[in-house]
């Protein structure tokens, strides 16, 4: 391998045209990671929050945006006996997909499922790992439960839809035109609120409330979906695109047996992050080999085009995931 690697770097905080090509060393991979000769680069929210100066990487993580990717491992290091050179896999990612090669725990690896190819790979570990960790772990979502997701046409939600679908849930979503909903509903949600034409809180509590709701809005959604919920019902906050601070009553959280809770998946611990991956190599991989389900697609840029990912990403008019290719 050369010393160097063509890389898309973060010049300044900012909008997408801070995205730059540059040349970056070579990582070289310590005991248990493993290097990543990257075929395509999913594109992710968090990548713009990094590129605004708005969500900084871990201490030991790349200053590269990039949380997922897809290619061939051309290096292992020390101890590594699950993979060797030459193997195909996607991974999460502490950083640095933006590039040629990337470093990675070999525990964050998953192998490319039956009958798909590396760019509908590299669409799959962040959503999955967040969609798995969240919604059925964190949540404790269970067969026949009424589930909601806000941004049902985001990579997060048309994974949590079908994910919730396949595994016995009714799900519902919310939308902001009605391509998007028909597109919620095809991938099996039941019922799909356009936000700009409905009351997603009328609509859940005429159907009894919502035991589960998948929330990144924030805002003045939190105290909505509160009301939207069932006795007993779970909230789980991944992010917060329109602000985390709200008032709210919490006398109704104790009165209704209410739980509020919700992570990120960056900052969690590297062994935390493989017990992730080992759940879902486990539990919804062979749904991925079965064909039941499969990542959305919205777009591909060139690696070169990553400001206009970024663009696309940020314009809310995607369904489904954006890639970057990075190699042929």
């Amino acid at each position: 391998m050369t010393q160097t690697m063509r890389a898309i770097e973060i010049t300044e905080a900012g909008g997408p045209e801070v995205l730059k090509p540059c040349e970056r060393p070579m990582p070289q991979p310590g005991a248990g990671e493993v290097i990543i000769k990257v075929a395509y680069a999913g594109v992710n929210r968090p990548d713009a929050l990094q590129r605004a100066g708005m969500y900084a990487p871990p201490p030991t993580a790349s200053d590269l945006p990039g949380l997922e990717a897809s290619g061939v491992i051309v290096a292992v290091g020390a101890g590594v006996s699950d993979w060797a050179e030459g193997d195909e896999v996607c991974a999460l990612l502490p950083g640095g997909g933006y590039a040629e090669y990337v470093l990675t725990p070999a525990a964050h690896c998953l192998p490319i499922p039956k009958g798909m190819d590396l760019k509908e790979a590299a669409c799959l570990p962040e959503t999955f790992f967040t969609v798995w960790s969240n919604v059925f772990q964190r949540g404790g979502l269970q067969a026949g439960e009424r589930f909601l997701v806000h941004g049902g046409s985001s990579g997060i939600g048309t994974t949590a839809i079908q994910l919730a679908n396949v595994f016995g849930a009714r799900v519902f979503a919310t939308a902001g035109s009605d391509e998007k909903c028909a597109a919620c509903l095809d991938l099996g949600a039941e019922r799909v609120i356009n936000y700009r034409d409905e009351d997603f809180v009328d609509v859940l509590r005429a159907e009894g409330g919502a035991n589960l709701i998948l929330d990144m809005v924030g805002g003045s959604y939190i105290p909505r979906n509160i009301k939207a919920l069932a006795d007993d019902g779970r909230l789980v906050q991944i992010a917060f695109l329109t602000g985390p601070k709200v008032e709210l009553n919490f006398a109704q959280i104790m009165t209704r047996r209410l739980t509020v809770t919700g992570s990120t998946l960056r900052p969690q611990s590297d062994l935390a992050k493989a017990r992730i991956a080992e759940a879902l190599r486990e539990q919804v991989w062979p749904l991925l080999d079965a064909g039941r389900v499969a990542p959305v697609m919205d777009s591909e840029f060139a690696f070169e085009d990553a400001a206009a990912a970024h663009a696309r990403m940020e314009s809310s008019g995607h369904i489904g995931k954006i890639v970057l290719k990075v190699s042929g």
